[in-house]
């Protein structure tokens, strides 16, 4: 079944039979201009210019099915249709009128067959990336180009959250940073709680006490509603006077009911790991954000975040109960997780803020210096041939995996339409 945004690709990308059209009165009809695609309320194309005769219309397109749903979707009354110079439509059934009564011309799009027969074997398959077949069909050069549109794309979608963040903090870059970064060391499982912790510590009041790791520990932990209440050892108890002191002085309310995952979570990424951890960062490193813009290089990145946990967590992996000893540094796959997630798409949106071309393209350098991410859809993509050789290959085969074909949008994609349009 032929679905409207299908009729929009091949009216947007010229797809239809362009010679000898006519209107569905016989009026000749010349497309000079097929307009801007509008992907808000409105009309489907904006801006069009068309010939109907002699006469020459410039104005908004609209595409449906049917030319009935133009009644269906009550476009008749509404003033954003008003200014509509051609309806197109694969089915004429009726003819179609503004407020004024006056009917507004219809075109029947005609197409080549292979199209539809194209889109339809794509659509159909069960496969998630539907064009798996074909991609080997599609040359290194194009692919190419197309991996720096996705990575573009993926980069601003991560920036959407940090802009969110500006506009609610009164563009304070550093607590942004600082919350964004908590969100990232919750590595998925937990993000939101770890988000939500970090929010309920404003960055002010840990740098009131950077030089003591055991108090900022004590709000980290307190906040996050880790401390035991009975059994505590020796730590613990320390923990617990601290975070007593500190919720009192900066009036600090307890989150409740913060749902930290544990269940199928390496010890090692534990939240009261992985807290500790950031305790630490925030202890040895004040105005992180600030350092980062300062000198976004990828090795003197790597050491500031290269940071060691205090003594009890080589131990334990959560409270009372020991471990083997072990040194819980933030490693290597770690860091660069939290350089693509975090570092690289703050450098670049504040790069692009200010109007900093050289902090937005190294951004860019720093994706390419920092190893590819292994994992389930870079393996699927490199076993049909592409190419990912650093985190600027494979955060843009996550786009394309996850923007795309998950959803089934070959109509947006550049390889899906090099596969539609064969013949």
């Amino acid at each position: 079944m032929i679905k409207e945004d299908f009729l929009h690709y091949i009216w947007q990308h010229k797809l239809f039979i362009n010679h000898d059209l006519r209107t569905t009165t016989g009026e000749p009809l010349e497309v000079i201009d097929v307009g801007i695609r509008n992907t808000d309320a409105g009309p489907d194309f904006f801006n069009a210019k068309i010939k109907i005769g002699d006469k020459i219309w410039a104005g908004n397109i609209e595409i449906h099915v049917r030319s009935s749903d133009w009644d269906l979707h009550k476009h008749t009354e509404n003033n954003e249709y008003q200014s509509v110079i051609l309806h197109v439509v694969l089915q004429a059934n009726i003819d179609i009128q503004r407020k004024t009564g006056e009917n507004i011309p219809q075109l029947e799009l005609k197409y080549p067959s292979h199209l539809t027969e194209n889109y339809n074997n794509l659509i159909d398959k069960k496969e998630t990336i539907r064009c798996a077949k074909h991609i080997e069909e599609v040359s290194y050069i194009f692919i190419s180009s197309w991996i720096n549109t996705l990575l573009s794309e993926r980069l601003l979608r991560k920036t959407e959250h940090i802009a969110s963040l500006l506009e609610k903090n009164n563009n304070n870059w550093e607590e942004a940073f600082y919350v964004v970064l908590a969100r990232n060391f919750g590595f998925g499982t937990n993000g939101e709680p770890f988000e939500r912790l970090a929010q309920s510590i404003p960055l002010i009041y840990l740098q009131k006490h950077k030089n003591n790791l055991l108090q900022i520990e004590a709000m980290f932990f307190g906040q996050a509603g880790l401390l035991p209440e009975e059994n505590a050892d020796e730590y613990v108890e320390k923990l617990k006077k601290e975070y007593a002191f500190l919720k009192n002085k900066f009036n600090l309310m307890p989150l409740q009911q913060l749902c930290w995952k544990m269940m199928r979570v390496r010890p090692s990424n534990f939240p009261h790991v992985r807290i500790a951890q950031f305790a630490a960062l925030i202890n040895q490193s004040s105005k992180l954000f600030s350092k980062v813009i300062e000198n976004p290089d990828y090795q003197y990145i790597c050491s500031l975040f290269s940071i060691e946990t205090s003594d009890y967590w080589k131990t334990h992996c959560h409270f009372n109960e020991k471990s083997a000893k072990s040194p819980k540094k933030l490693g290597k796959k770690t860091i660069d997780i939290l350089l693509i997630n975090t570092i690289i798409p703050f450098i670049f949106y504040y790069g692009k803020r200010n109007e900093n071309e050289f902090l937005q393209e190294k951004a860019l350098k720093l994706l390419e210096q920092t190893p590819k991410e292994q994992n389930k859809i870079t393996a699927e993509w490199e076993s049909l041939g592409i190419s990912i050789k650093n985190a600027f290959d494979s955060q843009a085969a996550i786009e394309l995996k996850n923007n795309y074909c998950e959803k089934k949008d070959c109509l947006r994609c550049r390889i899906g339409h090099k596969v539609l349009t064969k013949k």
